[in-house]
Formats: structure tokens, C-alpha cells, sequence
């Protein structure tokens, strides 16, 4: 099979690297891919993933047998139908039903229409209006962009005053653009978060192993929020039983509810989950795997990748067992100095030798010749996995000098409460 895979982060790298070890795979190319991509696919030059024309005609031109899509944003702006519509087969969710993660609005309203448990909260447009529904509650609360704000659209504010200034800066200020132009105003639940991805073929659905992100910047969760500083695979915290709990009354309410609803999701449907102490909470839902959570939790699959989402597209998900590794995957991510606000760009990186079971992805790097140069904030994902959570740290944490650029930072203690909350099932 030819395969192509879109997108140029870590994600992309983690996927491509999966799917080059399956048999299947003949020719992989990645749209447009980044210097870790180029090392085991054909990166594509040249074409926007936006302009879907020259998308489709590379595909045909290529005989791709199999897009996989990583990041939102193609997935909303409906590239899956495109694709579709020109008989190309595809590994994602389509506009309507990428809406899940594109509308904070509309997913917290359908979560309402379908009975899954999540957070009290109302949708405004207006300042005047957000303002006054801010005094009338009496809890502490969070306050998202509705729209694709990679990651980075949500404010935790302490004080009234606090929260006030976020609104004016998100629905005046348009700090977060056409994004924040409609922004959600919600309870701030406390609890252990947990990401869930699942396969679907839009009828059954098929979870992966439960992982644990780490938002913020610093050590001990402090500083701004990210994109994600490290996450690990699976998470001790997330037991069996809440797991089974979820897929009935999460991940498959959702997916009957999209279908019914004439939105039909194939991909994966990922459900970012709060364990408070009144029940599991979704926060949100994504329309496509984590970043960086799939860095931590592919490397543990040991079914092949290309048949389960040829599965998922061909609505046979049910006929394949999917089966994974034993042992548990720590990431770290190496960002840039600056990184979130400002990220410094153009260090050179500097490699040394990894071991067998650990792997570098790369996610904001560029080649210049022979070097590899950092160009964005989440710079690397670095992963280990082996028989259990606490070797798994000790392996990132003695290599994560292997990987070096000036200003390099990262966090020390990722996975850290999952040693703590280790049940002995790792």
C-alpha cells in the first residue's frame, strides 16, 4: 500500500514511524513532514494541506491507497470530505463530525443532548453578557476559546478580575482570533485528567491505553498552560473498571449520538477526562489522536497500525483484536527557550546515541544542509518504554542530554504522580 500521512509535529513522526514497521506499507509519504519524517517516509514539498485540488491530485498522481490525518485544523476545514469525495480512502473524521472538537460550544451542547457527564458552563459572544453571567456564579471556573486555538485557548483565572480581563482580551482583543470570537465560560473541575483515545469505524469503538498529559509549563504543574510537556502510557490512575465506565458511558454515547446526528465519525475520537471526586468528567473531545500523548502511547501498540485504521474506514473495527505491549512509555518534550509566549528559533541540535527502546520525534524542526535546526516550541518528544513506569522515567530522564540545543528546556518530573498512584498494574 501507498499511505500518506499529513501533518509535520511530533504526532505525525510517532504515526509514521508505526506504520513504517508494518508489512503493508510499501510507499509512505508525509504532507509536508519534518526532518524526522524524511528519515523513514518521502516528506512532500511544495503543496498546501490547504488547497485540497493539489492535495487530491497528488494523491491520484501517487496512487495512495490511505491518507491518515494528524492535526485538527484539515480535519475542520473538511479535507477528509474532499478526499472522499475524489474516492480516496481516509483515516479521519469529516467536517461535521470534526465539529466535536472544532465548536467547545457545540460539543459541550451535544454532551447535554447525549447525557454525558461534563461540566456546567453557557457559551457567549458577547462581552456585556459573559460579564454578567461571571458574577452570577459561585464556583471557580475556566474559560476556553470555542474554536481551534492549537492548544493554547484556555485560561484558569483565580480572581473575578482575572477573568473579566481574559474575556475582554479573547472577545475584544481577539488575542486568540476568529477562535476565541465565541468563548465558553465553565466550572473548573478538580481531579486527575486523563486522555482516552479510541479507534471508531462511526459504530463500534476500540480504546487505546489511557494516558496522562502534563499541561503546564513547569515542574510541580506550575507556570502557563502548553500544548503538553511530556505525557506517559498507560495511566496507573485509570483503572479497568473506569475505563469500561467510559466506553459505556462516553465513547460509544458519543459516537451513536454524531451518527445519529448525521455525522458519522471514523478516526479517532479522543475524550479528554476529568476523575473528580463526584465521578469521571469530559472536559472536551478531540477529533484525532493527542499531542503529545500519542508519542507515549503507539509505541506500545503491537497491532499494526494501517489495518486497524483500514479497519476503522472499511466499518469493520469489531474483526480486529487490537492488542498492545506490556510495560509503560514516558515522553518528555525538549522545547525552546521562550516556549510558550516566545519561542526562540534556529538553535542547532546536537544528537548522541539513544538505546534500543527509546525513540527521538521529532515535532518543530527544520533541516539547513546536514543540520538539524529547531523551529518551534515543542522542539522533540522524547520516549522510552520498558516493563514498568518507574524504569521507564530513570531511561528519558539518563538521555535526555542526548538530545541538546541552547535553551533547551524541560520538565524533571513527568510521570512523577503516576508512580505515586501505581496500583502495580505497569
Amino acid at each position: 500500500m501507498n499511505v500518506m500521512v499529513i501533518g509535520s509535529g511530533g504526532r505525525e513522526h510517532a504515526i509514521t514511524w508505526k506504520i513504517s514497521q508494518s508489512p503493508k506499507a510499501d510507499k509512505i509519504f508525509v504532507l509536508p513532514g519534518n526532518p524526522g519524517t524524511r528519515q523513514i517516509a518521502k516528506n512532500v514539498s511544495g503543496i498546501s494541506i490547504d488547497d485540497h485540488g493539489k492535495v487530491i491530485e497528488f494523491c491520484k498522481s501517487n496512487q495512495i491507497d490511505l491518507v491518515i490525518i494528524g492535526p485538527e485544523a484539515p480535519l475542520a476545514a473538511g479535507l477528509v470530505d474532499s478526499l472522499s469525495d475524489a474516492g480516496i480512502r481516509c483515516f479521519g473524521p469529516t467536517q461535521a463530525a470534526a465539529e466535536i472538537e472544532a465548536s467547545k460550544a457545540f460539543a459541550k451542547d451535544f454532551m447535554v443532548r447525549h447525557n454525558i457527564s461534563t461540566a456546567r458552563y453557557a457559551a457567549f459572544t458577547q462581552l456585556d453578557e459573559a460579564i454578567h453571567y461571571l458574577q452570577s456564579v459561585d464556583y471557580p471556573i475556566v474559560i476556553k476559546a470555542s474554536g481551534l486555538a492549537a492548544g493554547k485557548g484556555v485560561i484558569l483565572p483565580n480572581t473575578i478580575e482575572e477573568a473579566a480581563a481574559a474575556l475582554e482580551e479573547m472577545l475584544v482583543d481577539k488575542i486568540f482570533g476568529e477562535a476565541g470570537s465565541e468563548v465558553i465560560i465553565e466550572e473548573r473541575l478538580i481531579g486527575q485528567e486523563v486522555s482516552l483515545m479510541a479507534f471508531t469505524d462511526g459504530t463500534s469503538v476500540t480504546p487505546m491505553l489511557p494516558a496522562q498529559d502534563h499541561k503546564r509549563l513547569l515542574d510541580g504543574d506550575k507556570g502557563p498552560n502548553t500544548g503538553g510537556m511530556g505525557a506517559c502510557a498507560p495511566a496507573p490512575v485509570f483503572t479497568n473498571a473506569m475505563l469500561q465506565e467510559t466506553i459505556t458511558n462516553v465513547l460509544q454515547p458519543a459516537i451513536n449520538g454524531l451518527r445519529s446526528e448525521g455525522r458519522r465519525f471514523i478516526g479517532v475520537l479522543y475524550a479528554g477526562l476529568m476523575l473528580t471526586p463526584k465521578g469521571i468528567r469530559v472536559l472536551e473531545f478531540n477529533c484525532r489522536f493527542g499531542d503529545p500523548e500519542t508519542q507515549a502511547v503507539l509505541p506500545l501498540l503491537k497491532t499494526d497500525l494501517i489495518e486497524i485504521a483500514e479497519a476503522c474506514v472499511d466499518s469493520r473495527l469489531n474483526e480486529v483484536d487490537v492488542q498492545w505491549k506490556n510495560g509503560t512509555a514516558v515522553c518528555v518534550v525538549l522545547a525552546s527557550k521562550g516556549y510558550p509566549e516566545k519561542p526562540e528559533k534556529g538553535q542547532i541540535v546536537s544528537f548522541g546515541e539513544l538505546p534500543e527502546n527509546m525513540i527521538c520525534f521529532h515535532a518543530g524542526t527544520k533541516a539547513d544542509g546536514d543540520k538539524i535546526l529547531a523551529a518551534g516550541g515543542r522542539v522533540f518528544g522524547l520516549t522510552a518504554w520498558t516493563n514498568n513506569i518507574k524504569s521507564s522515567i530513570e531511561m528519558v530522564y539518563a538521555n535526555v542530554k542526548s538530545v541538546s540545543f541552547d535553551g533547551m528546556q524541560y520538565r524533571t518530573d513527568i510521570a512523577n504522580k503516576s508512580v505515586k498512584t501505581d496500583f502495580g498494574n505497569g
